[in-house]
């Protein structure tokens, strides 16, 4: 059973930074290239990718309006996704989500289409004021 556990949100002052982390458990860190991804979802706005980034290496991806401020990273040993984000904006408020793909890597035509992943987490709220 594949459950993917998101922590790390909580409510900043704009300018600040948080780093979310996405713990995976019954899903060994898969060493072929598999697409592990952040998304996000404010009130009344639809589910968007924010960033994404293949399991054992390769590109990562960033959604063009936190290019320079967001950071994806991994570490496989651990099961563990992360997220840091830095100069934090009103605008960053949403609940962030952890997604998983289970066969296929990310691609810069398909990382931030939310059908194509297979697993989600539950969320952490975000709030930036």
């Amino acid at each position: 059973h594949v459950q993917l556990v998101e922590s790390g949100g909580g409510s900043v002052h704009a300018g600040g930074s948080l780093r979310l982390s996405c713990s995976a458990s019954g899903y060994r860190y898969p060493k072929n290239k598999v697409c592990m991804g952040w998304f996000r979802q404010a009130p009344g706005k639809e589910c968007e990718g924010v960033a994404a980034i293949s399991s054992g290496g390769g590109s990562a991806y960033l959604a063009d309006f936190v290019k320079g401020r967001f950071t994806i990273s991994q570490d496989g040993a651990k099961n563990t996704l992360f997220l840091e984000m830095n100069s934090l904006k009103p605008e960053d408020t949403a609940k962030y989500y952890c997604a998983a793909d289970r066969t296929l890597a990310c691609t810069s035509g398909s990382w931030a289409i939310t059908q194509l992943y297979d697993y989600w987490g539950q969320g952490t709220q975000v709030t930036v004021s």
